[in-house]
Parts: structure tokens; sequence; C-alpha cells
């Protein structure tokens, strides 16, 4: 059995310095918090697009996606169907709608439409939500750390939430030297270098896996035979409540994505710093097709790693990293483990970085009188307010350390709950813009209400959590509209 060695190690914090040095220095040196957070010098579209794959599946792709396939199939193939579906209908409703005018964060656009107030709340949501969020995925890295960690004697009568604080502050703080000196074009750089990176480990793996088996063919149709590579499920019995049911999760899929790469400016920040609305469109797009195949990459691995262990119970999100410490060979567990690093840093400065965005420009400077504030000055605050989120990332990533639900599937239907309120709103704006800010506000809100109700009250699968939300908003909105207009008449 393998061991994580002293070749590992060097090859991990290679990796860590290098990639920390990389960003500063890529960053280079930013003239105001508008080239800080959107970048005056123009990024092409592929450079982008791969931002935009880096910072969406993160470790989560890494560590529980295989861990998924292990436990039951390739269903959620399905969902990254309706991942593609849906950045089509993104790019032609929304992009055209944000290059119209020099927006500082997609909330403005709420703004110009409905008032400052809906834009302050609807901006104060996405940064509760990308905290739980992004909480998960930060959590999710940690994983192979730890185990890395507990098997050394220094660590030895420690506790296992000891040493996950020692893990993700690790991973977070050295993540935050380059979101804070480098701002958004060092979080979109390295986010390229890392995605290439975590991409190369789990090919890397898969290679692995495959040489390991005494008779590959052998194994797939051990697969086959237990039905876990089937890729649609036809099964509609439990349509309601069973999330991987081809209808819902392709119709579900298509409304997270909607919602996540039309409303969320975790994503949308990317699509501000290309070129032009056609390259935002072309950069949105083709990263729905790379998700997909990397979706296929490593649900493949969790599949083959069920006949590796032999079907062996063990918790999802350790399957992959026990196999990458235990069965590789030295110095490619360090480079796959720096994938997962790389995965979840991408993430997790992009994280810290549209946060404090959506802080300086929808929540704070409002507030603020440009006159008495210098450029430089909001500047260092916006560097402040980055710091203050990354450390406030640590600690909601420790309260999920004792999760037994998968964590992908725990990071999409948290941000699931709140999604679809978001998107009501923007599609009311895109599509009836003369409606009432307080109608609006009243279905938003109802929607975040409707959503707690049925998270807490109900077994609905979380693929409909989306497409419930938004309804919701758009129902409450349109009867606050007419009803008065009847009682007139």
């Amino acid at each position: 059995m393998a061991t994580f060695t002293a070749l590992d190690w060097a090859v991990m914090l290679i990796y860590l310095v290098g990639i920390t040095a990389f960003g500063i220095f890529k960053g280079g040196k930013q003239r105001s918090s508008t080239d800080y957070f959107l970048s005056d010098e123009k990024i092409p579209w592929l450079v982008v697009s791969f931002s935009i794959v880096a910072t969406e599946t993160s470790a989560l792709t890494f560590i529980s996606i295989p861990g998924l396939a292990y436990l039951t199939n390739l269903n959620f193939l399905q969902i990254a169907i309706g991942y593609i579906i849906g950045r089509l209908i993104v790019s032609q409703i929304f992009l055209p709608q944000y290059f119209k005018g020099e927006l500082t964060t997609v909330y403005e656009l709420i703004e110009t439409k409905f008032g400052a107030n809906l834009r302050k709340l609807t901006s104060a949501v996405f940064i509760v939500t990308r905290l739980f969020a992004d909480g998960v995925r930060l959590y999710a890295t940690a994983i192979p750390l730890t185990l890395i960690l507990k098997g050394y004697g220094l660590f030895q009568g420690i506790s296992d939430l000891e040493i996950y604080l020692v893990a993700i502050s690790l991973i977070s703080l050295l993540t935050m030297l380059y979101v804070l000196y480098g701002g958004l074009r060092a979080v979109i750089w390295t986010d390229l270098v890392q995605l290439l990176i975590y991409t190369l480990g789990g090919v890397l793996s898969l290679v692995f896996i495959l040489t390991s088996l005494s008779s590959p063919t052998d194994a797939v149709q051990h697969l086959r035979d237990l039905e876990k590579l089937t890729m649609f499920n036809l099964d509609f019995s439990d349509i309601f409540s069973n999330p991987y049911n081809m209808i819902l999760a392709i119709f579900g899929g298509m409304f997270l994505s909607m919602a996540s790469h039309g409303t969320d400016y975790i994503i949308v920040q990317r699509l501000f710093a290309t070129q032009s609305l056609d390259d935002s469109k072309k950069a949105l797009v083709f990263s729905g097709i790379m998700v997909f195949v990397q979706f296929l990459i490593f649900l493949v691995i969790g599949s083959l790693l069920y006949v590796v262990f032999n079907g062996v119970e063990m918790k999802a999100d350790e399957v992959f990293p026990m196999f990458i410490i235990e069965s590789l060979p030295q110095g490619i567990s360090g480079l796959i483990v720096a994938g997962i690093l790389a995965a979840a840093m991408s993430t997790l400065s992009s994280s810290i970085n549209s946060i404090s965005s959506a802080t300086i420009f929808d929540i704070l400077k409002p507030f603020s009188k440009p006159q008495s504030k210098p450029s430089v000055n909001i500047l260092t605050l916006s560097r402040k307010v980055s710091l203050f989120w990354g450390l406030v990332l640590i600690g909601f990533a420790l309260f999920f350390t004792q999760s037994q639900q998968s964590v992908v599937e725990t990071a999409l239907s948290i941000a699931s709950v709140t999604y679809g309120g978001v998107l009501g709103v923007f599609l009311l704006g895109t599509f009836r813009a003369n409606y009432k800010p307080l109608s609006v506000a009243i279905g938003f809100i109802s929607s975040l209400a409707a959503m707690a109700v049925i998270v807490f009250f109900f077994s609905i699968a979380w693929t409909l959590y989306t497409f419930i939300g938004a309804s919701v908003a758009l129902l409450v909105a349109f009867l606050l509209e007419s009803v008065p207009t009847k009682v007139k008449n």
C-alpha cells in the first residue's frame, strides 16, 4: 500500500508556492477598485471560459463526483445536459442586457429596473448563498489533505475538526495572498493553470485505474450488469422526489444553469472581463461543453473504483482521495492532490473576489460619497473586505465537517434554494420592466420563504428548487400587479 511520501509533499508544496507567486505576478498592479474586481485589461474568451469551468466544478468534481458514481451510476450527466441548454438560453436573454451599459456588478441591472433597495437585497442573498455553497466546496478540498495529515505522528491525538482547521486554513491563506494582491486578473489566470492541473490529474488517475485492473473489459461488463454505467434514468414513478429521473434532471439542470450562469455574480463577473458580447457568449456556451466532458471523466473514475474496491461500503467523498493516497505511485499522488487543491483554490479565489465585489459595489459604495473617497482608498477597502470574507469562509467550511450528504449535492441544493427567486427577479426585469419595485421585492421574499418551507417540510428533489423558486417569485409579483387593476375596474 502506497503512502504519501516526501516526494509527494515536495510536488504539492512546489505547486502551492508556484501558483501563489504566479497569481500575484499575473495580477499586476491594480489602479482602482473597478480594475481590481473587473479587470480593465480585457481577457481572451477561451481563458475566461476555462476560468468559468474551474470556478463551477472546483474540488466537488474531483472529490464528490467520483463518490457519487461509486454509490450510484452515471445519471448525474443528465444534469450536465441541462447545463448546456441553460447556458444557451442565458447567452440569448441575459447577456445582451448586461452588455448594454457599463455595469460593475450583475445586480446593478436590477437597480436600473427596480431600484437600489432590491439591488442590495439580491446582492446580500447572493453573498449568503456563496458563503454556504463555497464553504461546502472548501471543506471538500480539505478531505484528502486531512487524510494525509492523519497518517503522521505529529497529528496523533488531535481531533478531526482540528486537522480540518489546519488543512482549510492552509489552503485559504495561500489563496487569499494572490486574491488580495492580484484581483480578478490573478483569479482568472490562475484558474486557467489550475484547470489544466486538475484535469491532468483526473486523466492520469483514470489511466492508472485502468492499468490496475486485470481486465478492463470484464470490469466494464461487470459495471453494465450492475447498471452502474446507466446515463439516462427513465423511472418516473417518483418524479417529484427523485432528482435524477431524466426529465427532472435535464429540466432542473437547465434552470439551475440559467440562474447560476445568468444571475450569479461569481460567474457573470468573468463574462464582464471579455472583449465583447459575442466573446462572452462563446465563453459561456463552450464552458458547458467542457463541464460535460469533465463530469464524464470523473464519473467513469468513480464507477471503475467500485470495481477496484470491490464495492466496499465507505463515505462517498473519501473514495477517490483514498485511492489517490494509497494506490498511486510516488510523485503522482502529490501531483493529483495538488490538482485537488488547484480545483479548490480556483473556486475559493473566485468566491472571495465576487463576494467582496458585491459588498463594495452593491452594499457599501452606494452609501459613500465618491468625491470624498479617492479610488486608491476604495481599492484599499476592497482588499480589506476580501480578507474579511476569506476568513469568514474558513468558518463556514468548518460548519460542514459533520455532513453525511455527498458534498456536491449539498452545494448544489444550497445554491438552488435562493437561485430561483433571483432568477425570477431577472426574468421580470428582462421581459416586464414596468413592474412596481414593491411587487417584485415581495415576490422575491415570498420565493425565499416558500423554499425554506419546502426544504424543511417536504421531500422534493433539489433539481426542482430553482424552478419552484422562480415560479413563486413570478406568480406573486404578477398577482400583486394584476389584483389592484381588477379592483379598480
